[in-house]
């Protein structure tokens, strides 16, 4: 590994001036990602710039009438063992627990699978589903974007040059509302995924009144599929409405073929992924009525 500089800024601003003063400058939250990518020589940088330290980057705070703010150097373990988060947030809930293995866990950060922008990032899809913000720091001011424009292309994303992911925001969940995330993969855990997809409904007396669908692993970057939710508004929940939205979802997947399966065996695995989630996000809605 090259050697580097390394600091620890206290403050998002300190955060954000150092990032400026040095543009090669790489965050360290947890670590998990980036130390796997020095060491491998896939990055290379002459400053690290430790945020653990940072207040506003470690906030995890829930409000029912104001929703979930969820710090992006908040480690996974605090999501699924703060039992308010759990219990408004099962699905994110789950999510957190997918990442890696235990140990991975208590480092790992919602917001640093968020700023690796792999394609098959398992939080991503959720996160579009659940209609997350991204709050942006940096030299010019603070700036807020939906997630799913949050990244550009496999490891890029909107940050410009000084500029930080600070927190995500999610709204409070909906009367009637269920969420859900699925993967395939080819071991039981701790692994890539070769196509996920993650969901949420809103239903009112048998209608769906609203849905958001994006799927993972099977486009440049984690796919938001907007069609695909929208054709469920209004109608009804039955078979032929979640075979119909799988079936968009499906013809908008963009995978390639690699060691993991071919392009054709993802795009079967959006279908029957989106389906499977509708399912069950339906199913919790019910529960939560």
């Amino acid at each position: 590994m090259k050697w580097f500089d390394y600091a620890v800024p206290e403050t998002v601003d300190e955060a954000a001036g150092m990032l400026a003063a040095h543009p090669r400058a790489l965050l360290l939250a947890g670590g998990t990602d980036l130390l796997v990518q020095l060491r491998a020589g896939r990055k290379e940088t002459d400053w690290v710039i430790d945020i653990k330290r940072v207040g506003e980057l470690n906030e995890l705070r829930y409000d029912a009438a104001r929703g979930l703010t969820l710090g992006a150097a908040v480690p996974c373990y605090r999501i699924y063992q703060d039992r308010a988060v759990s219990q408004a947030y099962p699905a994110l809930a789950e999510v957190a627990s997918l990442i890696g293995g235990t140990q991975i866990q208590g480092r790992a950060s919602i917001g640093g699978n968020l700023c690796n922008a792999a394609p098959s990032a398992d939080a991503v899809p959720l996160l579009i589903a659940m209609r997350a913000q991204c709050r942006i720091a940096g030299p010019a001011g603070a700036r807020q974007i939906a997630v799913e424009d949050f990244c550009t292309g496999p490891g890029r994303t909107v940050l410009g040059p000084g500029e930080l992911l600070v927190s995500l925001h999610l709204p409070p969940p909906a009367p009637g509302s269920g969420a859900r995330y699925l993967r395939f993969i080819p071991r039981n855990e701790m692994d890539i995924a070769v196509a996920g997809a993650g969901v949420e409904v809103v239903v009112e007396n048998g209608t769906f009144r609203s849905a958001r669908i994006a799927l993972a692993a099977v486009a440049p970057t984690p796919l938001f599929v907007r069609e695909a939710g929208d054709s469920l508004a209004g109608r009804p929940v039955n078979p032929e409405s979640l075979a119909a939205a799988a079936g968009i979802a499906r013809a908008a997947a963009r995978p390639i073929t690699d060691m993991r399966g071919t392009a054709e065996y993802r795009r079967h695995l959006c279908a029957v992924l989106t389906r499977r989630a509708l399912e069950a996000a339906i199913q919790r809605a019910r529960e939560t009525r």
